[in-house]
């Protein structure tokens, strides 16, 4: 009884100690599948990792299956449920990582033969270019006259852009310039408006009159005390 749970805990810790090591290779692979600029072909350390994680996969598979046998050697009143729900979720990530696996591996082979492909359009282009230099030169000036095309589109724009807000700014001042118009008049229309403006600037002046006076008197007791 109890070496039997002995080996069924020892078979349980290989099992997660090699899930934890597919977690690992999975990052490390996965890189493989998301790299944006992927080689035409597979390099060494991708082939190395791929067969450790197939390598890993079947170890795996090897455990699970002995867990089986021993759960199922254990009378029916000693198999706990316990043990079987720990051996149905060792086939369940066992399953994951497998269809991961082959995603992954699938999503590197698409992009390397989309890289594959890339790279003999342009080889073939490059013959071709080789082969006619009159071709070439003539496909370089359309894709200049191109970029020159561009650069002028941009540049209307820019100056479509300036020229409304060039055109807002106009409206702005005449709509600023009608509203101090109609204050004016408004003010004008008004009885007395005028005579009080003008009593109000004449008790300006006088009172800067007054001041003037009152600093130069100052200004000649401070000389005369000197």
């Amino acid at each position: 009884m109890s070496s039997t749970g002995g080996g069924w805990a020892q078979l349980r810790q290989q099992a997660r100690s090699l899930e934890t090591q597919t977690e690992t290779l999975f990052h490390t692979y996965s890189q493989y599948a998301s790299s944006s600029n992927i080689p035409t072909k597979a390099s060494e350390d991708e082939l190395r990792t791929e067969v450790q994680l197939q390598e890993i996969l079947e170890k795996r598979d090897a455990l699970v299956s002995q867990l089986a046998r021993l759960l199922d050697s254990e009378s029916a009143h000693n198999s706990s449920a316990v043990k079987q729900n720990n051996l149905a979720r060792h086939r369940e990530i066992l399953s994951d990582h497998r269809r991961e696996l082959l995603r992954l591996k699938s999503t590197i082979t698409d992009a390397r033969n989309k890289a594959n492909l890339l790279s003999n359009v342009r080889s073939d282009i490059d013959a071709y270019r080789s082969a006619n230099p009159a071709a070439a030169e003539a496909e370089y000036m359309l894709e200049e006259r191109g970029r020159i095309d561009r650069s002028h589109d941009m540049a209307d724009n820019v100056l479509s852009q300036a020229y409304a807000v060039n055109d807002n700014f106009r409206t702005q001042r005449e709509m600023i310039g009608n509203v101090q118009r109609r204050i004016v008049g408004a003010a004008s229309q008004v009885p007395g408006i005028n005579g009080l403006i003008g009593r109000i600037g004449a008790k300006k002046r006088r009172d800067g009159i007054i001041l003037g006076s009152f600093m130069a008197f100052c200004f000649l007791i401070l000389l005369w005390f000197r």
